[in-house]
């Protein structure tokens, strides 16, 4: 069960669906050992390129994705996590999806509410 790590430069594409409800939560991406913790836990785990480590998604926040259906395409070169999202919120600005920007006449508006405050939940 070998993804096609070598093709993407080590690091695959992976797309978070909702479960239930099916909308796009976020895309992240995973190295070998993402992959390997994500199979082993269940819970999504990802490559932070920011932070270049390993990133347990929601491990601050507590909003984390437990892994209910994984899928791979045809290439074997992006991941599709079919997850149930714990708190309710994948976008670290609060907000449920992280595709929470619609593009309206070249402007970005944003959809929905935030379900948590960012600033309370990850105070430094």
């Amino acid at each position: 069960m070998e993804l096609a790590f070598e093709k993407c430069g080590g690091l695959i594409p992976a797309i978070v669906q909702e479960h239930a409800s099916g909308e796009v939560l976020m895309l992240a991406y995973m190295d070998r050992e993402a992959w390997a913790a994500t199979i082993a836990t269940r819970v999504a785990t990802f490559y932070s390129r920011s932070r270049q480590s390993l990133w347990v998604k929601g491990e601050t926040s507590g909003n984390i994705q437990k892994v209910i259906e994984i899928r791979v395409d045809c290439d074997r070169d992006t991941v599709l996590l079919r997850v149930e999202q714990v708190g309710g919120a994948a976008c670290h600005t609060g907000h449920k999806s992280c595709f929470h920007n619609r593009v309206e006449n070249g402007t970005f508006v944003v959809v929905g509410t935030p379900v948590f405050d960012p600033q309370e939940v990850y105070r430094k």
